[in-house]
């Protein structure tokens, strides 16, 4: 499980530290892809076949369903993070979730998100005031 709020920096050559606590689970490499609210999502390997195989079933027919898979798979980029826990983002997602220097890398349960510093500061302003209400639409009952 993933989980905490971590502020590595994305180097020149696009590449960011992972966080130490984060490196085990991944070291045997990820998957990452663009994520929604211009974030990535960073799963293991086994967890986004898991996800593959969820997405699978979903009617093929249906053009969101289409759409999503499209979106979901376009953007994914396998990386072996290297002997110092980096991993390289490609141009083409760092572009997509805007991404410069400073970055912000959330744990985010069964996957990992990096965020542009900027956003995630700014997505997490506007999320602050919902979220105690919020519980009670998404999880009726448990909190």
């Amino acid at each position: 499980m993933f989980l905490g709020t971590h502020t590595p920096h994305l180097d020149d050559k696009g590449r960011l530290f992972l966080p130490a606590k984060f490196r085990d689970e991944l070291q045997g490499g990820l998957v990452i892809t663009k994520g929604q609210d211009r974030s990535l999502y960073v799963w293991t390997r086994a967890g986004f076949e898991e996800l593959t195989s969820r997405v699978r079933q979903t009617p093929f027919t249906r053009k969101s369903s289409r759409d999503f898979m499209r979106i979901l798979f376009s953007g994914a980029s396998d990386e072996i993070p290297d002997k110092q826990g980096r991993i390289t983002i490609p141009p083409v997602l760092r572009e997509y979730a805007r991404l410069r220097r400073d970055c912000v890398v959330i744990g985010a349960g069964d996957r990992v998100e990096i965020w542009d510093a900027a956003a995630w500061q700014g997505y997490s302003v506007e999320q602050e005031d919902a979220f105690s209400a919020m519980s009670e639409e998404v999880m009726p009952g448990v909190l």
